[in-house]
């Protein structure tokens, strides 16, 4: 989890900001707002606290917050400017300190990333006096997510729409991480089985688990690859993304990946079935399985199924990469303690992953809260996650200490690479 400090200038892409924020937030980080007076008339501060739940900072001279400018720049881990009009880029280059945002700024360490996401009308992102504060703060280490072609607000064509909310969040990750980060393989929702040509065997996985891995690790600046159901939900970050349907289609997707790309890690939080139709009967007669639909007509019907094999016990001999970090998912359904712990330790037994990730569905209180155990091969448990935020981040801290990042990855073209001078 970061600090992210994200200041709002007078736009009306104020509104794409919001959803930026909502990602950051949804992926685990702790994000401040400081708007201006005049991005105030674009959106509210009840909505920027609703996004964040904390209160929006606007006034330099607010009673209680006279060292706001001081005390928010040290608490942030990467401030932004988004979205930055062609007025706040000026102010910025000439150095003016007379409101909140610009005193942040000159407060600011240096050290620390420091991006800014312009929008405004094409003619004055091209303006003389625009391009001259770009190249300033450029020049001063500034990281610019460059405004996008198209249609602005004002009806016009060209170069100055903020960018989307996707590439922000790809961008502060990435300059959260410059170094690069891990490569991870991620599998989530649940596998089908197919019964004739219509019907399946399936569960209730519904991959909000996975998709919250991929949002928070992608935001964070690490690669992600998703390998997730047709069903499951998907991510709002932008990660390399291939779909399955059955337990055929996750095992050569794995197969296809592992044996074509150094992953550092593989997080295995999909449900995959347990069973396959190896035959049907409908009274006493039997029909060929996933051959068109057989009769709903029959007084009784019969399945025979038969194991599928353990995919978390296949994933290390899959993979190209020798000191590939394995977890894998444990479900639950009432069970007490002991119960739990018991499987828990057969499944790092038996599958020879690393880490297992244990939940109990009676736990799960709604699609965002859903408690989980971290388990450590040869230990006990590591970490306890009250929501699948803390989950991320938690996963993030184990794979960093544990995995040496084999190959960067790409950097988000609309991130800078220049440090902050001292």
């Amino acid at each position: 989890m970061s600090n992210i400090l994200f200041i709002l200038s007078g736009s009306i892409a104020c509104y794409k900001a919001c959803d930026a924020i909502s990602r950051l937030v949804q992926a685990g980080h702790a994000v401040r707002t400081v708007a201006t007076e005049a991005a105030l008339r674009f959106v509210g501060g009840a909505t920027l606290e609703g996004l964040t739940r904390h209160p929006v900072a606007t006034d330099l001279f607010a009673s209680g917050a006279a060292l706001e400018h001081i005390d928010l720049t040290r608490w942030a881990d990467v401030a932004v400017i988004c979205p930055a009009t062609a007025n706040t880029l000026n102010r910025l280059a000439a150095g003016l300190a007379d409101d909140l945002a610009g005193a942040l700024w000159l407060a600011y360490d240096r050290r620390k990333p420091f991006l800014v996401a312009p929008a405004m009308n094409p003619a004055m992102w091209s303006h003389p006096a625009t391009t001259a504060a770009t190249a300033q703060l450029r020049a001063w280490g500034v990281r610019f997510i460059e405004p996008d072609l198209g249609r602005t607000a004002c009806g016009e064509v060209g170069e100055g729409r903020l960018a989307d909310p996707a590439a922000i969040v790809a961008a502060i990750g990435d300059a959260l991480h410059p170094r690069g980060g891990l490569r991870v393989l991620i599998t989530s929702g649940g596998t089908a089985e197919p019964i004739d040509g219509v019907r399946v065997l399936s569960n209730v996985s519904t991959g909000a688990t996975g998709a919250t891995l991929a949002d928070f690790l992608a935001g964070r600046g690490h690669a992600v690859t998703l390998l997730r159901a047709t069903s499951a939900v998907a991510p709002s970050a932008p990660c390399a993304e291939e779909t399955f349907f059955t337990f055929a289609d996750l095992a050569a997707a794995l197969d296809r990946q592992l044996g074509a790309n150094a992953f550092d890690a593989v997080i295995h939080a999909a449900a995959v079935s347990d069973y396959h139709v190896a035959a049907i009967a409908a009274d006493g007669q039997p029909v060929k399985p996933r051959a068109g639909k057989f009769s709903s007509t029959a007084a009784e019907a019969s399945l025979t199924l038969r194991p599928n094999p353990k995919l978390l016990e296949t994933l290390r001999s899959r993979s190209r990469t020798p000191r590939l970090v394995v977890v894998g998912f444990k479900l639950t359904q009432g069970a007490s303690a002991d119960d739990a712990a018991a499987a828990v330790q057969r499944l790092l037994t038996t599958s020879a992953a690393d880490y297992v990730v244990h939940n109990d569905l009676t736990a799960r209180r709604d699609a965002r809260v859903f408690p989980a155990q971290i388990w450590e091969r040869g230990g006990g448990i590591v970490a306890r996650c009250a929501d699948r935020a803390t989950l991320a981040a938690e996963l993030e801290r184990i794979l960093l200490a544990r995995a040496a990042p084999s190959t960067p990855p790409a950097r988000n073209a609309a991130a800078g690479s220049a440090p902050l001078p001292a």
